[in-house]
């Protein structure tokens, strides 16, 4: 009964509710939300926020969307900020609970892209649409609909959500950065130190102090270059830590980026962008590169081969269970093709076929994506990693890679300052 409430209240925020517990002879409340002020969205933030937490509303997009008469409102949680179960997913038509596979088949699709198949989206959505449009009438417990123009429904759901994914940009959760806060272990000292310590450091202060140890130190950046680049929402490049993780200075704190992660996202991006617009660019190898497969194998890769054709991936057939690569995309540079090949083959695997054609081939370029990428283990130049923040953000969805884990984690100087008790 709990749940019934909880969901009957996130669907009408500005009124309040009570559930009492009368059966011991004593009123206990089990669940209490008061009614909320304000406009629509800004009672449903409210209502969300004492629901779910604070968390979810501070990581959430603001869904309004209407086309052909039928109108999605709420809030939808950032990739970054997604869950292990569905348990955060809340869909409501006309006000109404439903637990409707379609609708929840489209706002899995919407994610589609940015999310790994373990993880699961958070949202609070409500899909308004004439009652002439819908019968609630097709499950006993009326947790199902049915819309008389299902397409339309689940188009909106998926294109809305998408359009407000894209649209924050490089934005990562801030559960991200409050993660890492708590990984930190700020150690004290807390026993005096002895007399001859406290002269040693005492003369190690001093100028000119002759014993002062050797360290390893990073060059400041050239006096042209700080200003500009700190000013940008992920900073300055500063240093690359265990040749995979750059550390950036912004102008409130500091940004530590995963740079195998974050360039991962940037070209997966690139090839969905010049698929959309001209057709990825394929790069002829001077010497095909022949790969031994199962029979199984070979079937399965050869039955997709127009479709990876189009996408700059040329495979022939190379006598008995044998394939050879012809063309790689131009924008994946150098690769090891029999590693991209196996990773293709477990793709198509995994999708079967479950997936529309679209669906299916931008998985397949999510998983060639990983092959053109910075690889961990790579020393990268400062103007590189700068670049590299640069592009993401002017990269939609850079804030997350393509299985949904963060690109980048940010911290704030304010939090810093308190690791090391100064606030």
């Amino acid at each position: 009964m709990t749940e019934v409430v909880r969901r009957l209240a996130m669907a009408e925020p500005q009124v309040g509710f009570t559930l009492r517990d009368v059966t011991a002879g004593e009123a206990r409340v089990l669940f209490r939300a008061d009614p909320q002020q304000g406009g629509f969205f800004d009672a449903l933030e409210g209502r969300l926020s004492g629901i779910l937490g604070r968390d979810f509303t501070e990581n959430a997009l603001r869904i309004d969307a209407e086309r052909d008469g039928l109108r999605l409102q709420g809030y939808a949680a950032l990739p970054t900020y997604s869950r292990g179960s569905g348990a955060q997913q809340y869909l409501f038509v006309n006000g109404r609970p439903v637990l409707d596979r379609m609708l929840f088949g489209a706002l899995r699709a919407a994610y589609f892209d940015v999310l790994s198949r373990d993880r699961h989206p958070a949202a609070v959505l409500n899909l308004i649409a004439d009652p002439q449009r819908v019968d609630v009438n097709v499950h006993p417990a009326k947790a199902e609909v049915r819309f008389r123009e299902p397409d339309a429904a689940r188009s909106l759901i998926i294109t809305a959500l998408k359009s407000a994914l894209t649209g924050a940009g490089h934005r990562a959760s801030s559960t991200v950065g409050a993660a890492t806060l708590q990984a930190f272990r700020p150690v004290y000292q807390m026993d005096r130190p002895s007399q001859p310590s406290l002269a040693r450091a005492f003369a190690f202060q001093a100028p000119g102090f002759a014993e002062a140890p050797q360290v390893a130190a990073f060059l400041p950046p050239r006096e042209e270059e700080a200003p500009s680049n700190a000013e940008h929402p992920l900073g300055a490049a500063r240093a690359q830590l265990h040749e995979n993780y750059i550390v950036a200075q912004t102008a409130t704190g500091i940004v530590i980026v995963d740079q195998h992660a974050a360039h991962e996202r940037l070209v997966y991006e690139r090839l969905k962008r010049q698929m959309a617009e001209t057709g990825i660019r394929a790069q002829a190898l001077l010497i095909p590169e022949i790969i031994e497969l199962s029979p199984a194998e070979a079937a399965r890769l050869l039955d997709a081969a127009p479709a990876l054709a189009k996408i700059g991936l040329t495979i022939e057939p190379f006598g008995g269970s044998a394939v050879a690569i012809r063309e790689t995309p131009s924008v994946l540079g150098q690769v090891d093709g029999e590693s991209m090949i196996r990773d293709i083959l477990d793709e198509l695997a995994d999708a079967g076929d479950s997936l529309l054609l679209q669906s299916r081939i931008d998985a397949i370029l999510s998983r060639m994506a990983c092959h053109g990428s910075v690889r961990s283990g790579r020393q990268m130049r400062p103007e590189e990693m700068n670049a590299l923040l640069r592009e993401m953000e002017a990269t939609p969805l850079s804030g997350q890679c393509n299985h949904g884990r963060p690109t980048y984690v940010e911290l704030s100087l304010h939090d810093i300052e308190r690791l090391f008790g100064r606030r």
